[in-house]
């Protein structure tokens, strides 16, 4: 990978259950990214907080707890409030089917649920940001 991509993993809400943020957290970095784990706990606020100061590219969020659909977009409305609108946010953890969809449309690009392969989600990500970077002239 020529381009060091930085990408901050959370963990949004009152979810306790980080493996999968740290095995995604792991696999990232293992393939190149820089990667920021927030740690449990954080407020949309927090995680938006710190993609900022840790000038991120990416934002991967992991939630198990069922309330995605109103933790990413209370994110994405804290990304966009600090003009991090060119952040890419992803997700993933126990997402039924029927809300991918209107995640898409509030912004989530990409949402990956259990079984997800780390190959499939490195190279979506990888891709996902060097067209970002190409779009954006970089």
């Amino acid at each position: 990978m020529d381009t060091h991509y930085r990408v901050v993993v959370a963990k949004p809400g009152l979810d306790g259950h980080d493996r999968g943020a740290k095995v995604i957290a792991r696999a990232l970095r293992d393939a190149g990214f820089e990667v920021i784990y927030t740690g449990l706990h954080q407020t949309p606020e927090q995680v938006a907080e710190t993609t900022l100061q840790e000038d991120a590219d990416a934002v991967g969020l992991s939630l198990l707890s069922g309330a995605h659909m109103t933790l990413f977009p209370r994110v994405i409305e804290e990304l966009r409030a600090r003009d991090l609108d060119d952040v890419l946010v992803f997700g993933g953890g126990i997402i039924p089917d029927a809300d991918i969809p209107k995640l898409k449309e509030l912004g989530v690009a990409g949402i990956f649920t259990p079984g997800t392969p780390m190959a499939t989600i490195i190279d979506w990500l990888r891709q996902a940001l060097d067209e970002r970077a190409a779009a954006a002239g970089d």
